[in-house]
C-alpha cells in the first residue's frame, strides 16, 4: 500500500466523511506553484488552496514575516492585550477599502465569520432582519451562512431550518438565459411580494460567483442593486471572499462596476496561505455595535497580521494586480485553442476576469447538456498527469483555474500542457 492509500485508510478512520477531498493525495511540501506530495511526485498547482495562495505557496517575504512574529509571541487575543499588527493591517485595509469616506475593519478566522458578523452589522447599523442573496452564490457552511448560499445539493441537506427571512433572486448565467434584466425584475418583485424593503437590511452578492460557476454580476445589475439600496435604506455588502487580493486584476472584484459597496467581507488571499478573514467596512456601520458586541479569541491572530501586511507587500511590489490580468488573458486564449483542436473535448463558456477563470465541458451530442461525469474525468486525469484542478458550477461541469498569482511563466506553460492532455478524447 502506497504512502498516500495508507493516509487515506487513516483518514477514513479518523475524519468525518462530510470533508471531501478535489485531489485526494497527501501534501508533503510546496512552494509558490508546486506541491510534492508524500511520495515524492510533484504537482503544479491551479487550485491555490480555493483562491488562498494568491502569492503562492511559502513566499519568503511572507515566511520572513512570520518566523519575526513567531519570535515575539503567538497569541493574547486582541480583546485582552491587543497589539500593533493587528491596528497596522487594518490601517493598510481601510486605506484600500473599495468604498469612499472613512472605513473600519474587524478581523475573525473565516470567510464564514466574515459574512455572519457582516449580516449581523447591517442588522444592528439598520434595525432590520432581511437579507437578500443570490441562486448559485456561495456564502458559507455554517447554519447563519447556509441561509444565504443558493445552492441545495451538498451544502443545505439535512440541516433543516436555517437563518430566517432570507431571498434569493436569480443570479445571471448567460447559459442558463439568465440577464441582469431579468434578476433586477426578480428582485423589484421579492420587494413587490414578499417582503417589506422598511425589513430588508442588506444585499449580499459575490462580485464574481465561486462555487456557482466563475460568472461576473454585470455593471448593470450591481448599479441597480445601489439604486435600490439607497432608495429603501437597504446595505450592500460584497463578498469578496474569493475575489479579493488582485485575483480578478482589480484589488477587489466590486471595483470593475465602479460601485461602492457598504461592507466588504474578507478572507482566503488576505494573508498568504495563514487563517485570516474580516469586514471592511463605513466608519458609521462599523461603530453601531458597543463594546462586547463584536470579537473573536483568535481573530487577527498575531501571526496571520504579519503574513498579511507582508503579502499586502508582496500584491504591491511584484505588481500582481497587472499579473493576474496577464495570466488571465494567457490561460484563456489556451483554452480556445485546445477547444478548437478536433481532438479536444466539447468546451463551451469560456470565461474569466483577471486570474479567475473557467469553462464548462458539455455533452458531445447535445452542447447544451453539461457533462458532470467526464468533468470529474478530466479533473482526475489531470491529477494523474500532475496537475491540481477544481470544479465549481450549478451543474458541476465547470473546470476552474485559480493557479497563484506569482505563478512562472514556464510553470504555468507546463501546467496548460496537462490541461490539454487531458482535455483531449480518449
Amino acid at each position: 500500500m502506497s504512502a498516500n492509500q495508507e493516509l487515506l485508510v487513516r483518514r477514513e478512520d479518523a475524519v468525518p466523511l462530510g470533508i471531501g477531498h478535489s485531489c485526494p493525495v497527501f501534501a508533503d511540501k510546496a512552494q509558490n506553484a508546486e506541491v510534492w506530495d508524500v511520495e515524492g511526485r510533484r504537482y503544479i498547482d491551479f487550485a491555490a488552496g480555493i483562491a488562498v495562495l494568491n502569492v503562492g505557496h511559502r513566499h519568503p517575504k511572507v515566511m520572513t514575516a512570520v518566523a519575526k512574529q513567531l519570535e515575539r509571541f503567538t497569541h493574547t487575543s486582541f480583546q485582552v492585550s491587543p497589539y500593533e499588527p493587528y491596528i497596522e493591517l487594518c490601517e493598510r485595509l481601510n486605506q484600500i477599502a473599495p468604498f469612499s469616506g472613512k472605513a473600519k475593519t474587524l478581523l475573525v478566522n473565516s470567510g464564514a465569520e466574515a459574512v455572519e458578523n457582516a449580516v449581523k452589522l447591517a442588522r444592528a447599523a439598520t434595525g432590520r432582519s432581511a437579507v437578500i442573496a443570490f441562486t448559485g452564490g456561495f456564502h458559507g457552511r455554517t447554519i447563519a451562512t447556509l441561509a444565504l448560499t443558493g445552492k441545495v445539493v451538498p451544502y443545505k441537506q439535512g440541516f433543516g431550518p436555517t437563518l430566517p427571512d432570507v431571498f434569493h433572486a436569480p443570479f445571471p448565467v448567460p447559459s442558463e438565459g439568465i440577464t441582469a434584466e431579468d434578476s433586477l425584475k426578480y428582485l423589484k418583485g421579492i420587494l413587490k411580494y414578499q417582503v417589506d424593503p422598511n425589513r430588508v437590511a442588506a444585499f449580499i452578492i459575490e462580485p464574481v460567483q465561486g462555487e456557482g460557476g466563475f460568472y461576473q454580476a454585470p455593471t448593470e445589475l450591481l448599479k441597480g442593486i445601489r439604486r435600490i439600496c439607497d432608495e429603501n435604506g437597504i446595505l450592500m455588502i460584497a463578498d469578496e471572499v474569493q475575489t479579493g487580493f488582485a485575483r480578478t486584476g482589480r484589488m477587489f472584484g466590486i471595483q470593475h462596476s465602479g460601485v461602492e459597496p457598504d461592507l466588504v467581507t474578507i478572507a482566503k488571499a488576505v494573508a498568504g496561505g495563514f487563517p485570516l478573514a474580516g469586514v471592511i467596512g463605513r466608519q458609521a456601520i462599523m461603530d453601531k455595535l458597543g463594546v462586547g458586541g463584536l470579537g473573536s479569541t483568535y481573530g487577527g491572530h498575531p501571526v496571520s497580521c504579519a503574513a498579511a501586511l507582508a503579502t499586502l507587500d508582496v500584491i504591491e511590489d511584484e505588481k500582481l494586480v497587472e499579473r493576474a490580468n496577464e495570466i488571465g488573458a494567457k490561460a484563456i486564449e489556451r483554452i480556445k485553442e485546445i477547444s478548437n483542436r478536433n481532438t479536444s473535448l466539447p468546451i463551451e463558456n469560456i470565461r474569466g476576469i483577471g486570474a479567475m477563470i473557467a469553462f464548462d465541458i458539455v455533452d458531445a451530442a447535445d452542447r447544451t447538456r453539461p457533462d458532470k461525469q467526464t468533468t470529474q474525468r478530466v479533473v482526475s486525469t489531470a491529477l494523474s498527469k500532475g496537475l491540481f484542478l477544481l470544479t465549481c458550477g450549478l451543474h458541476g461541469n465547470s473546470v476552474r483555474l485559480l493557479m497563484p498569482i506569482t505563478i512562472q511563466d514556464k510553470v504555468l506553460d507546463e501546467g496548460l500542457d496537462i490541461l490539454a492532455a487531458s482535455l483531449t478524447r480518449g
